[in-house]
């Protein structure tokens, strides 16, 4: 079978295959002889149809197009396998089927054209040598203190409060019902949805709920009620409560008040479970968990602004297959963080959302690809590698962490190995480049759109947007 090669745009190998009379015919004949097998005609035992009546009962054209479907895909695997090409997606036929199928005679030769996405070549126009800006993020001495003191609130005995109006940072319990005036010059006050409660307990925080529901609170003694004026802001979710004017009559029942504990070793002690004995091993702990996470930060910063300028050095023709498979690969993620926190993603995940959702990460798809391929194009070119021992060593030390769950081994090694080969090549950048360390905030940075988070809008489309760490008393 003669098969011509040809490069095309796109990381494409153009296929040019003529594939011959034997092959034709031998096609032909199985084909036919399929027919035949599997027909029921009344009057003939099956398997014994002339060949004239299966012709006639399926029609010439019929039976060639199944051919000529035939032969494209075991021509096409036979020239890959031939020419020796590692495709990397399915193939794209480049001839028109019709005219294939008119053109196709069982004792002629017949050319098809196709062409199939390969690995693309990639180079480097410099991948050493540079000099970069990274922020350093250096330890808050003061999140200590906020950590701990958010742990005394947690741990906060709540004691009644009869001798004096309500004040921030009390604990109220509260009767509620609100309405609310709708647009239009002669709308008449509506009850607000979901807006009443009773027996509700609310601590007195600024952001609990809409600007001046709280102040409206502040300053009330239990039993007493009141009428609190408030406006709903003009984001709020529900379109008809936007922007609108509404009341809440208010019932103060009761009023309790935070007995902070005292800063002990008991405390210490307490609120670790027994981990630390005393206030200064707490401290201690707070302070070396907080330092590490302003280093490790760091570190990301180092390598963030590495692979930037690495990515701004890469010259790689990208095809379709590799950047389909990251945009679905970025779905799903995005499709188990929604399960994580019990969303129902078959009401967001649909026809109309998905499309839109594989538009948007098509961008980020790309120069994800981007930096794998340039970060594999660095090893090879200074032979970095995974060495066996190291790699034994670390699944180790994973599977020993995590021997109450059932792993993969197999997944578990080879992810393991593209981590040590990325610390590898990342430590390698490092020390061939020059890293200019700057103050926390002092580099612009554009927030890319990125599938870590959705949130679903009013019109059922999904808004996507990265996530913002968010710290947690432990």
């Amino acid at each position: 079978m003669k098969v011509t090669q040809e490069k095309l745009p796109a990381s494409q190998i153009g296929l040019e295959i003529e594939i011959t009379p034997e092959m034709s015919k031998q096609t032909y004949e199985k084909v036919v002889k399929d027919l035949t097998r599997s027909l029921n005609i009344p009057g003939f035992r099956k398997g014994k149809v002339p060949r004239q009546v299966i012709i006639q009962r399926f029609g010439l054209t019929r039976i060639k197009a199944s051919v000529v479907e035939e032969l494209v895909d075991v021509a096409l695997k036979e020239a890959l396998k031939q020419e020796k090409i590692d495709a990397i997606g399915n193939f794209q036929l480049r001839s028109q089927f019709d005219e294939l199928v008119e053109k196709f005679s069982p004792d002629s030769t017949l050319t098809i054209s196709a062409s199939v996405d390969v690995q693309p070549e990639v180079t480097l126009t410099q991948y050493q040598g540079f000099t970069v800006q990274a922020e350093e993020v250096k330890p808050d001495a003061e999140r200590v203190d906020t950590t701990i003191e958010g742990y005394r609130k947690q741990m906060a005995t709540l004691i009644p409060v009869e001798d004096r109006p309500a004040q921030k940072g009390d604990t109220s319990v509260v009767d509620y019902k609100g309405r609310y005036l709708p647009a239009g010059e002669d709308a008449e006050a509506q009850d607000v949805p979901g807006g009443e409660a009773t027996d509700f307990q609310l601590e007195l925080e600024d952001g609990r709920f809409i600007e001046g529901f709280i102040d409206g609170i502040i300053g009330m003694k239990p039993g007493e009620s009141k009428e609190i004026s408030v406006n709903f802001p003009e984001d709020y979710p529900q379109e008809d409560l936007a922007g609108r004017p509404a009341t809440f009559s208010m019932t103060l029942k009761e009023l309790k008040a935070k007995e902070l504990p005292e800063l002990d070793d008991d405390f210490a002690e307490d609120v670790s479970g027994g981990d630390f004995k005393t206030i200064v091993e707490l401290r201690e702990s707070l302070e070396k968990r907080y330092a590490d996470e302003a280093e490790q930060q760091t570190k990301s910063n180092k390598e963030q602004a590495l692979l930037d300028e690495l990515l701004g050095h890469v010259e790689v023709d990208l095809p379709e297959t590799l950047i389909e498979r990251e945009v679905e690969y970025m779905i799903t993620q995005t499709a188990m963080q929604l399960q994580q926190q019990g969303i129902d993603i078959k009401q967001l995940l649909n026809q109309d959302t998905i499309p839109m959702l594989k538009e948007r990460s098509r961008p980020e798809a790309i120069d994800r690809i981007k930096r794998t391929l340039a970060l594999g194009e660095v090893a090879k070119r200074e032979a970095l590698k995974v060495e066996e021992a190291e790699l034994n060593e670390r699944v180790r030390e994973i599977l020993s962490e995590l021997s109450d769950r059932e792993i993969d081994p197999e997944r578990l090694r080879s992810a393991v190995e593209e981590d040590l080969l990325k610390e590898k090549i990342m430590a390698w950048l490092e020390e061939h480049s020059t890293i200019e360390l700057v103050p926390e905030g002092t580099l612009k940075k554009d927030e890319p759109e990125a599938l870590d988070d959705a949130e679903v809008l009013e019109d059922g489309t999904i808004e996507v947007e990265a996530v913002e760490a968010t710290e947690e008393a432990e």
